[in-house]
């Protein structure tokens, strides 16, 4: 086999086989195939795309080019959650603890993040002593007894992608949905579990920022997780505003908390709901989303989810007292009301933004040996449709630097834009894919 023939092969729009995908990405994974051969095949993919069994071929052929994980020592069926990413989503912290309440094991592998705010791994260590360092046998026994615990991303899972992905970044090919798909589901099917629940994200925040790209993504994720032998379901959820109001480890962390006390936003509650009705759905600990959605209202109600996330900080060394006096979190020096300077109904907010605010004070990497500070961030008052006054506080700002607090206000500040008339707030759950096909959330 020739690299040659099979990106003129594909150049010409005829379909690969499995033999001819396996053989590209194991020689490029282990440097038999040059970076600007492989850079010519991925441009003849973005412009001809992939069939479905081709995406499928990548996705498997990525996801065994190192570690599949397992998790047969660990009972029940192991459901795993993924995001594609966005400004606020705290959702893993305060989701996880809900779902092992109900009985349903999360076995998950996590990062650190890289951008406006850290990772779920960061965001966990706003608990003094947490820590994601342990053995395999010592993840599946935590999982086992308390149902829940979070590891960090093992270097050796899929690295075929972790290689591809960089030269994508530099060859204007990233944004190529059976390239995206496949990469985001390589890593999934690696990490072992036996069925996935995705939050593919839509809007000014997110990678895809229109609904018919966020809709074909989510659909050739399912299609790779189906065909791959996994219950895949995905749901497309709102990411024009911030999720919640926090935006910042810490204060994140927060907002988690109060989420799993029965407070809090009420977006994050929903998504949560909805996200781990399904999952539970898939782990047959309800046998529609309407009961696993009561048994995660209780689960709340009866505070077993806080008592579970308390739980699941002490099994891996960190200090739970926070769960139950969020004041103990890290805190910021600096606390200072940002105020409007219009009156009006708030019609937009330019998302990215605000994740960049948060990265301002401090709260993000913007490269991989950066500190972050977990105290920093902004809680935002105001949201898409509400009413403001001039002069009335449409965020708090939390940050250690006055300079850095002074240039962040500014930016805070133009993310925000204002309407006379009445703005309706967007609907937060959009489209629900399975294997049977799309539903339309009512609007």
């Amino acid at each position: 086999m020739r690299m040659i023939d099979l990106i003129q092969k594909k150049r010409d729009g005829e379909i690969l086989s499995k033999e001819e995908i396996g053989f590209i990405v194991t020689d490029y994974t282990e440097g038999r195939i040059p970076d600007y051969q492989m850079s010519a095949f991925l441009m003849a993919v973005y412009f001809r795309g992939m069939t479905e069994d081709e995406t499928i071929h990548l996705t498997m052929a990525m996801a065994n080019s190192g570690e599949i994980v397992d998790l047969s020592g660990i009972d029940g069926i192991k459901v795993d959650k993924h995001s594609t990413g966005g400004v606020g989503d705290k959702t893993s912290l305060a989701l996880g603890p809900m779902v092992a309440a109900c009985g349903v094991p999360v076995a998950k592998m996590s990062g650190r993040g890289l951008g406006h705010t850290g990772g779920t791994i960061d965001k966990l260590e706003s608990f003094r002593g947490f820590s994601t360092e342990m053995s395999p046998a010592q993840f599946v026994k935590n999982v086992n007894e308390i149902k829940i615990s979070i590891i960090g991303q093992s270097k050796d899972l899929a690295p075929a992608d972790k290689k591809i992905y960089a030269l994508r970044d530099v060859t204007a090919t990233v944004d190529q949905i059976s390239l995206i798909a496949s990469s985001i589901m390589s890593k999934k099917l690696a990490a072992g579990a036996d069925a996935i629940v995705l939050d593919v994200k839509v809007g000014n925040g997110a990678f895809m920022e229109k609904e018919d790209d966020a809709i074909a993504l989510a659909r050739e994720m399912v299609e790779i997780g189906n065909g791959a032998g996994r219950n895949t379901i995905a749901i497309i959820s709102d990411m024009n505003q911030p999720l919640g109001r926090a935006v910042g480890n810490a204060l994140e962390v927060r907002e988690a908390i109060e989420t799993l006390a029965g407070e809090g936003d009420k977006e994050l509650r929903e998504l949560c709901l909805t996200l781990g009705s399904y999952m539970l759905l898939l782990a047959r600990k309800a046998d529609t989303t309407e009961e696993a959605r009561v048994k995660l209202e209780n689960s709340i109600r009866d505070k077993s989810a806080l008592r579970k996330l308390a739980q699941f900080i002490e099994a891996q060394g960190g200090d739970s007292s926070p769960v139950f006096d969020t004041a103990r979190l890290p805190s910021a020096s600096i606390i200072q009301e940002i105020k409007s300077e219009v009156s009006g109904y708030v019609c937009g907010i330019k998302t990215s933004e605000i994740g960049l605010v948060s990265l301002a004070l401090g709260g993000g990497r913007e490269t991989k040996e950066s500190v972050i500070d977990l105290s920093v961030g902004v809680v935002l008052s105001k949201k898409i449709g509400d009413w403001t006054e001039s002069g009335e506080t449409i965020a708090v700002m939390h940050g250690n630097d006055p300079d850095k607090v002074s240039q962040a206000a500014r930016k805070l500040l133009d993310a925000y834009s204002f309407s006379d008339l009445p703005v309706e707030k967007p609907s937060l759950i959009k489209w629900i894919l399975t294997k049977d096909g799309i539903h339309e959330i009512s609007r």
